[in-house]
């Protein structure tokens, strides 16, 4: 087996190594895709036009619903997927960005994924605005040779073109919606309508030759909408649609008590974590509730709750009334990478930084940034920190013992002191800072965005999660974008979920 980033520096993807062999899957012509282009993100406006002029995705998403069940899709929108009580499926969240960060994760996901029976797409399958354009090289191509079903739940991304290019590929290539009504004049309504990010034409040809890579009898799957539940073996997966601000609606949340109610152990596919970044996000449900409260009720027999939309990977086991639930998050699959070294010491939901685990380590991820701002300031020796100093300073900062210990000649001096803290370094709960909320939103709204490198180590990562009747055993692996680990992918977290 590998090194994992907690074994060694090399492990990590760190020193001279040699390129892996993912370029060789991608399109001779890779466009690449810039966070901060004012047309990037003009394009993706639907977001904050939802959050100033009120969030109408629950409306078209009642109306997808409605299309699917007129043309002939199970009202209680469960996929009765045929496997044996021991089987396996893979997790991957946040794919769709068609470039190196996306491409290296392949070939480490195709050989850990031989044996199992589906996967499934946790948030965001598309960037950045969900067009139907844009499958052939960020679906289609890289998934080609995965020879299971992938079934998908829609990010925020997925939804800045309504959805429409989601629900063609996954649900049975639903015709569009018919427009609705014309709002009453200056209205918010009316002034959402007006400025609104609407698709432009497929191009239907293009999306033909797409379909054909993966056109094989035992990669087929159909989706009743863009919220779903799985039967497979001894577990039911429920997967959710957070749409555009992370909420879901009074129609999906009724549909969410109800199908929580069938006594398998569940697993939660959310593209809105419950838990991140050392903080608890219940998600809330039109007309009351939340989410959490669903997952916590031990009538519903949740084992694990995994979500996207955060491009890294952490996992909090959460103690819930004598019981343990998983809360994981997983959008580590192909993006931009989220910070990790910007997550304070952890302790939330009575999870401490004993239990806590992240990839990249909190080191790793700040020596990645060091590197990419010191090079970008074009003051390098300032900025650039060795991965050892790095994991020393995180150390020092958090008051905790690394993942990895840093080398011997690992220094926490001033100049390493100021840089973590200029690039937005955790810290303890009991030094809380004025200025380190400020400094974390500015890295998940501007700084990490901008983290787009075409070189390794990428940092990213996916699931496998091997069922039997009274177990799960999830792993994350680790996707470097070095060939040694692209051969070998590194086990970068493991646990066993008892399901009895």
């Amino acid at each position: 087996m590998s090194d994992s980033s907690r074994d060694t520096a090399q492990g990590a993807g760190w020193g001279s190594a040699e390129p892996g062999a993912y370029k060789q899957l991608m399109p001779d012509h890779v466009e690449k895709l810039s966070w901060l282009d004012p047309r990037t993100l003009w394009a993706a406006r639907n977001g904050v036009l939802a959050s100033w002029f009120g969030d109408p995705t629950g409306r078209t998403r009642s109306r997808w619903v409605a299309r699917r069940e007129a043309a002939g899709a199970p009202a209680d929108k469960v996929i009765r997927h045929a496997v044996p009580d021991t089987f396996s499926f893979m997790v991957i969240g946040d794919t769709g960005e068609g470039d190196d960060s996306q491409y290296a994760v392949v070939p480490g996901f195709l050989k850990e994924s031989q044996d199992t029976d589906f996967a499934v797409i946790a948030s965001d399958v598309i960037y950045p605005v969900g067009s139907t354009d844009d499958y052939h090289d960020k679906f289609f191509r890289p998934y080609r040779d995965y020879p299971a079903p992938i079934y998908a739940i829609p990010g925020n991304h997925d939804w800045y073109e309504d959805l429409g290019a989601f629900m063609r590929v996954f649900c049975a290539d639903t015709p569009p919606l018919a427009p609705e009504p014309r709002p009453r004049p200056l209205t918010r309504a009316w002034w959402r309508a007006l400025l609104w990010h609407r698709p432009a034409p497929a191009d239907e040809q293009q999306l033909a030759t797409a379909r054909e890579l993966r056109a094989a009898p035992g990669q087929q799957a159909e989706q009743p909408g863009p919220y779903w539940a799985i039967d497979a073996g001894p577990v039911r997966l429920v997967g959710i649609d957070t749409g555009l601000l992370g909420t879901i609606d009074a129609e999906q949340g009724a549909w969410l008590r109800t199908v929580s109610r069938d006594p398998k152990p569940k697993i939660l596919i959310t593209g809105s974590p419950l838990y991140v970044d050392g903080e608890h996000h219940p998600c809330p449900i039109e007309g009351g509730g939340t989410v959490d409260d669903i997952v916590r009720d031990p009538e519903h027999h949740y084992v694990a709750a995994i979500g996207g939309d955060i491009h890294n990977y952490q996992r909090y086991p959460v103690d819930v009334d004598g019981r343990t639930v998983q809360y994981v998050v997983s959008g580590g699959g192909g993006a931009f990478m989220h910070a990790t070294h910007t997550i304070p010491r952890v302790s939330v939901g009575g999870v401490t930084e004993r239990d806590f685990r992240c990839y990249p380590l909190r080191g790793d991820s700040l020596a990645f940034y060091s590197r990419l701002y010191g090079r970008r300031l074009r003051l390098p020796r300032f900025f650039t920190l060795t991965e050892s100093e790095a994991t020393a300073v995180v150390a020092e900062r958090l008051g905790i013992e690394p993942g990895r210990a840093p080398g011997p000649d690992a220094r926490v001096t001033r100049r390493t002191r100021l840089v973590a803290s200029l690039l937005g370094t955790g810290g303890r709960p009991d030094r809380t800072s004025r200025f380190r909320l400020p400094v974390r939103k500015m890295y998940a709204s501007l700084f990490s965005p901008s983290s787009v490198t075409y070189s390794p180590p990428f940092f990213k990562c996916f699931l496998r999660l091997d069922v039997a009747p009274e177990e799960i055993r999830l792993r994350c692996f680790a996707a470097t974008g070095n060939r040694a680990q692209e051969v070998e992918p590194p086990v970068e977290d493991e646990v066993v979920i008892p399901l009895k």
